[in-house]
């Protein structure tokens, strides 16, 4: 396989990945872009790369910039704007679960939260039901709260290394 067609490949593939993570696929397409390109692009360049509209493309970049996946620079004595993704994979990867965990994962919480202190009569069986299903999701939703938290917090050697001492 050619380079440019690699290149097409893993642009639309980090595409769909980035569905999947909660990343719209021209946002992860973009991405991808920035990902394997040796130098910062243009506007522009991004543009005609990706067969995007203007509003789009400035739209997300935005967007990448707000995540924390991409960085703007400018260069001296051009008046453009230049776009560069950090390239290392476990940033990245840290930056994907710290979004997703400010805007899925703590609302979700907070309502748990709430709903844990629901009152009813115990002998009730809706209200066991309930209160059961709510504490035991709470529970599970907290857990994976730590684990992301830890995740945040460590070195990329530390987490694996810790991960796989589960599965041993």
């Amino acid at each position: 396989m050619e380079l440019a067609a690699a290149k097409l490949k893993f642009i639309e593939a980090w595409g769909k990945l980035g569905s999947e993570w909660g990343i719209n696929r021209t946002m992860a397409q973009v991405h991808a872009l920035l990902l394997i390109s040796a130098e910062a692009l243009t506007t522009e360049e991004i543009m005609e790369s990706l067969s995007i509209s203007r509003g789009n493309a400035n739209m997300t970049l935005r967007d990448l910039i707000g995540w924390g996946l991409i960085e703007k620079q400018h260069k001296a004595g051009e008046r453009k704007e230049y776009f560069f993704a950090d390239k290392d994979v476990w940033n990245i990867a840290r930056r994907v679960a710290k979004e997703r965990k400010k805007r899925e994962l703590e609302p979700v919480l907070k309502v748990l939260n709430e709903l844990s202190n629901v009152s009813g009569d115990e002998k009730d069986p809706e209200f066991k039901t309930f209160k059961k299903s709510i504490t035991d999701i709470n529970k599970l939703a907290g857990n994976v709260d730590k684990t992301l938290e830890t995740m945040l917090k460590a070195e990329e050697n530390w987490f694996w290394g810790s991960v796989l001492k589960v599965f041993k």
